[in-house]
């Protein structure tokens, strides 16, 4: 009987990859984002371990929203004081932090533990199309 392979933490190799954001769906560009976080897209993947690469978005502030969800969609928060919720609509989220947008959607994608936030950390947004992140040599990615 063969036993079940699990990836030794020496042995997880990370590549940095950089995907542009324009003209696409925000929920379609983030579940392929959150695979590449998670480590999905490789042989040696395992759920209780964090095996995924880095992802750089560029130009976030260009990510599309189909149907009316640019009027009607909400972004919520609660202070957890009494009276203390917060609603954004995404016209306004979009105005005021372009790159949350995407990080957001990223983040509901991903598990909702401690290996969900370490993953969340190797996503990196930018709303325009300069990133500090060249010494990485990030490969392009591409997302239908």
């Amino acid at each position: 009987m063969s036993k079940t392979y699990s990836p030794k933490r020496a042995e997880i190799e990370r590549q940095w990859h950089l995907v542009d954001a324009t003209g696409k769906t925000l929920g379609r560009l983030a579940s392929e984002i959150a695979r590449v976080l998670r480590g999905k897209h490789k042989p040696a993947f395992a759920p209780h371990l964090d095996t995924g690469d880095f992802v750089i978005v560029v130009n976030a502030e260009k990510v599309v929203l189909t149907g009316r969800k640019e009027d009607q969609k909400a972004y919520r928060r609660h202070s957890g004081r009494p009276g203390g919720l917060k609603t954004v609509m995404a016209r306004q989220l979009r105005q005021r932090h372009p790159s949350r947008m995407i990080e957001l959607a990223v983040r509901g994608m991903l598990p909702k533990n401690s290996l969900g936030r370490q993953q969340l950390k190797k996503l990196k947004v930018y709303a325009g199309p300069d990133h500090p992140h060249q010494a990485q040599q990030p490969q392009p990615l591409e997302v239908a």
